[in-house]
């Protein structure tokens, strides 16, 4: 047994063998997902992609014996923001068998806990519905997470850091355009950063508004081009890219802190309540999920 396994953190960089050792370590397997889309005149298409993917490779790489980190899947659900040029959308039935296909794989070579760290805020429900189907089809279990969220584990972070009103952190906004600030500020077009908002939530509706942190209890998902004229949803103008650092390593701080619990824990089991076990095997391909206690 060698020791890469211990100190790569890149899953495609192993060999067969060293992926083996990696599964006997009970190595946590995080899938970057992810989309090339419109992020207003000021941020490019990979916004989703590069966010997602340098939390996880940074957590990957201060927690090398713990975890590692897949290739990105980095196509998503975008067919509501087709009307601007350059969003690249799969098809939601394909984006869902596509995650799910790589957890199965995981799950086949033996790997146990799979973390989706999602990148793009459509992209939610489709893996919501991978990640249950592989925790229902396999032995494995397959977390989700979105990145933004994991500024929520200190509930005294984002009052602290968040300048703008709700709204102001929905796409392309104080938080993304901050973040790519730090990550790759070369690439910001910054004399066209402009803030801008959803329409709707000028109507300053006790039902409907929208922010990545803050949603009405009604949500009606449609068009971004019917209520955003530039695609830009929120406080573009308050980032900077010492914000976007201070961001950045609460992301990872967090991950790396979620990556030590579950790798500690051991995996969970099931009961069995029917007082006359089923005569027939379980439908819909859940049969060899979790085992019975």
């Amino acid at each position: 047994m060698s020791d890469k396994h211990l100190t790569e953190h890149r899953y495609e960089k192993l060999t067969w063998p060293e992926i083996n050792d990696a599964i006997a370590a009970g190595q946590v397997c995080i899938v970057p997902c992810s989309a090339v889309e419109q992020h207003g005149p000021h941020l490019p298409l990979d916004v989703d992609m590069l966010l997602s993917n340098s939390v996880a490779l940074e957590a990957g790489r201060q927690r090398a014996e713990k975890a590692l980190v897949l290739p990105s899947v980095s196509y998503g659900y975008t067919g509501h923001v087709m009307d601007f040029p350059g969003t690249i959308n799969v098809h939601y039935q394909h984006f869902i068998e596509q995650v799910l296909d790589i957890t199965k794989s995981l799950a086949y070579h033996g790997f146990k806990k799979i973390l989706l760290l999602n990148g793009h805020g459509s992209n939610m429900p489709n893996l919501d519905l991978a990640a249950r189907r592989c925790n229902l089809e396999t032995d494995a279990e397959c977390g989700l997470c979105a990145w933004w969220n994991l500024l929520k584990v200190d509930p005294d972070f984002l009052p602290n850091w968040r300048e703008s009103e709700i709204g102001g952190i929905a796409h392309a906004c104080e938080l993304e355009t901050a973040m790519y600030l730090h990550l790759e500020p070369e690439n910001v077009r910054q004399d066209k950063i402009k803030s801008g908002d959803i329409s709707f939530n000028l109507d300053k509706s006790p039902y409907r508004f929208n922010d990545l942190y803050a949603k009405g209890c009604v949500e009606i998902t449609s068009w971004t081009a019917s209520y955003s004229e530039t695609g830009v949803l929120g406080a573009a103008e308050l980032a900077t890219a010492e914000k976007g650092k201070v961001a950045f390593e609460e992301a990872v701080k967090n991950l790396c802190g979620f990556i030590d619990e579950w790798h500690a824990q051991s995996p969970p089991t099931r009961h069995e309540a029917h007082a006359r076990k089923p005569t027939i095997p379980m439908p819909w391909d859940q049969a060899v999920s979790l085992p019975h206690r």
